[in-house]
């Protein structure tokens, strides 16, 4: 069994639907990322798209969008039909360091197809998820999920399960599915799974400054901290939190750096098939915190292409 790759860093972004494209990842991975996630897939979607880009000689890479310097780089799945899955999880191994498998999506259209979050409440069918994953690739497989569906006790038995059937490290959020994102998380969750088990433990949910970051740490004894929501639009997030572990203290940035950081990413996004309004949903997020957001937000909602974006962002610096 493959062993998990080093990590550069304790802090690692969270796989974000429609937030966490490969322009996005690439400058968190450069902002000290110790691990960065893609969005989730549908194996479904991967076994369609793999045969018509074997027709055209392309591979896998034109549809779940990387780049090499994003590695160690962890690819994540969902979807419970087991062959599936296997052929699935073989056809993305060659290109990816690591294979996630999703167990916390609360949205609905997840969930009702027996996926995410829904799968925490059929016990025997989450064993053969992992029995299959784990044995169909030679790559590390990991686990991300929440405590629970309505209650949080689900993610124990789950815990159990995938340790030992040779999953190498969970990530948890310490939210049920029914809360979705709002609430509180609750880390005492975080620090009762790390009491657990004996592989790696990474602690998700509320972690939106360095100070948090080492809180949850310190409070729960899991091994690394997932950062989402709070990395939008924020990538510096990942130097603070590296900054603060190591020194105690940490730079702040400035408007200005913020603006550039856009600038950055909207360029990386030139390289990739990122659709138009994603991007353009990022440069909203780049806004946040800015003195005159709510002037340029309306500004950037009328933009047509990426330099219009970048021409609303330069002025507004």
């Amino acid at each position: 069994m493959a062993e998990l790759p080093k990590f550069s860093s304790r802090a690692f972004l969270a796989p974000m639907a429609g937030v966490s494209d490969v322009a996005l990842r690439l400058l968190c991975k450069e902002m000290g990322a110790g691990l960065v996630v893609t969005e989730l897939t549908s194996i479904h979607a991967i076994i369609a798209k793999e045969r018509q880009l074997r027709l055209e000689h392309k591979h896998i890479g034109e549809f779940i969008e990387y780049s090499e310097r994003e590695r160690p780089l962890s690819v994540q799945l969902f979807g419970s039909d087991l062959e599936a899955l296997e052929k699935s999880a073989k056809i993305v191994e060659p290109f990816f360091d690591v294979i996630d498998y999703n167990m916390g999506c609360p949205a609905p259209h997840i969930t009702q197809q027996m996926a995410g979050g829904a799968l925490l409440q059929n016990i025997d069918l989450t064993r053969k998820i992992f029995r299959t994953l784990v044995s169909s690739v030679k790559k590390p497989v990991t686990l991300k999920m929440r405590a629970g569906v309505n209650d949080a006790t689900l993610f124990k038995e789950v815990a159990r399960v995938a340790e030992r059937e040779g999953i190498q490290m969970i990530t948890l959020h310490a939210r049920t599915v029914h809360q979705g994102y709002s609430g509180q998380s609750d880390w005492s969750l975080i620090r009762e799974l790390k009491e657990m088990v004996k592989i790696p433990v990474v602690g998700n949910g509320d972690v939106t400054s360095p100070e948090l970051a080492k809180k949850m740490m310190d409070e729960t004894g899991c091994d690394y901290v997932m950062i989402g929501r709070a990395a939008m639009g924020n990538p510096f997030l990942f130097k603070q939190v590296n900054d603060y572990l190591q020194n105690g203290a940490y730079q702040k940035y400035s408007a200005r750096k913020q603006i550039e950081m856009f600038l950055k990413y909207a360029e990386y996004a030139l390289n990739y098939n990122i659709k138009f309004p994603n991007i353009r949903q990022q440069a909203m997020r780049f806004t946040k915190g800015l003195v005159d957001s709510t002037k340029i937000r309306p500004k950037l909602m009328l933009a047509k292409t990426i330099d219009d974006l970048k021409s609303v962002m330069i002025e507004a610096s």
